[in-house]
């Protein structure tokens, strides 16, 4: 038996003897997703298999597709799901239809969205899922995600159910796919990673799942707690002002408050863009009413804020000696204990040279002095507290309507 199938087929026959105590009133937890905005490519009489990395795993599972940034009727049919194998081969066994109301295609109209059915499917925790979608009719212009650091395929005409696809093109977005959820007796909510690139994943390892989120949903793990983690970065975001997708401000309901069994939000580093591309320079009053804000609507949803210091930036290409005091007194900001803030995860503090504060530790400067490297990431990922979602904890701050209960 091969190695990859002997580490699926454990965790598989595990929640197969858990599938049972799972029924219809089990609500769905996002395992992965990816932040949606608008692409540009087109597709027409082509397959894409498209790989994510899950975080928690489930019994039952349905899909997010994404047309919200389109200019044109999406029709999308012969949707499969299966587990990875290797590049972009499947294990045929485990190849699994998606129907949407019944249905084996749907049409997405421009500027929505939509969930496909639920279908048994054992999803493995930590594992490589291949969502295939059949695009039969020219798209228009792909809503998806960019700086994916996975590797997906395409190939012409419908090869969805294919367990193999030979001389597929490669590409390194995600096309029209927004989430993957599972349905976990045992789970306990998601988390969300809201941010920039350092979120995103920029300047990791493509294809070895080393951004920070996905090094927490292995640190959950470990510790044997299910909680979904979603990436929800976006490579050159802000938080005030839209700029590679829409601002922060802008797309927080989508990416964070919609999504299925949100129980907690990271907030991370959007504002260091917006230090480094605006004239005049955002003041920190500018700033911290934006996360405010964002705080106000996170509460207002029964979902916990968890706020993160900015990252060291001097070196990086954009950085200026008049954004740095800008940054340092944000920083200040979340880590008092007036910020209102139901926990702070320091990433300026794991990240920076103790010898140089404003400036990345070389051991986890990817080389830009702006993104960190695997081992960055891993740090960053230590530096979020378990403690951050331990149920007794995060059951007290929806209860008291996060007054004094924040866990720093």
């Amino acid at each position: 038996m091969s190695p990859f199938l002997l580490r699926v087929l454990i965790p598989i026959a595990a929640l197969l003897c858990a599938s049972a105590a799972a029924s219809t009133d089990t609500p769905f937890v996002g395992t992965w997703a990816a932040s949606a905005y608008a692409q540009g490519a087109r597709f027409e009489q082509q397959t894409l298999r498209q790989i994510v990395h899950t975080s928690i795993g489930g019994a039952s599972a349905r899909i997010h597709l994404s047309n919200v940034f389109g200019d044109a009727p999406l029709r999308i049919a012969d949707v499969h799901l299966a587990l990875r194998d290797h590049d972009a081969a499947i294990v045929a066994s485990t190849d699994t239809e998606v129907t949407f109301d019944g249905a084996a295609e749907i049409t997405i109209a421009a500027g929505a969205d939509a969930v496909s059915d639920p279908v048994p499917f054992a999803v493995p925790p930590l594992a490589d899922v291949a969502i295939s979608l059949y695009l039969p009719e020219a798209t228009g212009a792909a809503t998806g995600h960019g700086f994916a650091l996975q590797t997906n395929y395409v190939v012409p005409g419908d090869a969805s159910a294919a367990i193999d696809l030979a001389d597929a093109q490669q590409v390194r977005n995600y096309y029209f796919l927004s989430g993957l959820d599972v349905q976990n007796p045992a789970a306990i909510g998601a988390v969300v990673a809201f941010g920039a690139s350092i979120t995103d994943g920029y300047d990791s390892t493509p294809d070895s799942n080393r951004r920070w989120p996905n090094r927490l949903a292995e640190n959950l793990a470990a510790a044997g707690v299910d909680i979904g983690v979603l990436n929800q970065g976006i490579s050159g975001n802000r938080l005030l002002f839209d700029g590679n997708g829409p601002s922060a401000l802008s797309r927080f309901e989508r990416d964070v408050l919609d999504q299925p069994g949100v129980r907690w939000v990271i907030f991370s580093d959007d504002p260091i863009n917006d230090l480094g591309n605006d004239d005049p320079l955002p003041t920190v009053a500018d700033f911290i009413a934006a996360i405010q804000d964002l705080m106000a609507r996170a509460h207002a949803r029964g979902i916990a804020f968890i706020c993160s210091t900015l990252t060291p930036f001097e070196g990086a290409d954009y950085w200026t000696p008049q954004a740095e005091p800008v940054r340092e007194a944000l920083n200040e900001f979340i880590r008092g204990a007036d910020s209102g803030c139901d926990g702070v995860v320091d990433q300026d503090f794991v990240t920076h040279d103790p010898a140089r504060p404003t400036w990345y530790l070389p051991a986890y400067d990817a080389g830009d002095h702006l993104h960190p490297n695997d081992d960055g990431h891993a740090a960053i990922a230590a530096a979020v507290d378990p403690a951050l979602f331990a149920e007794p904890v995060a059951d007290a701050i929806f209860a008291d309507g996060f007054d004094g209960v924040a866990v720093r």
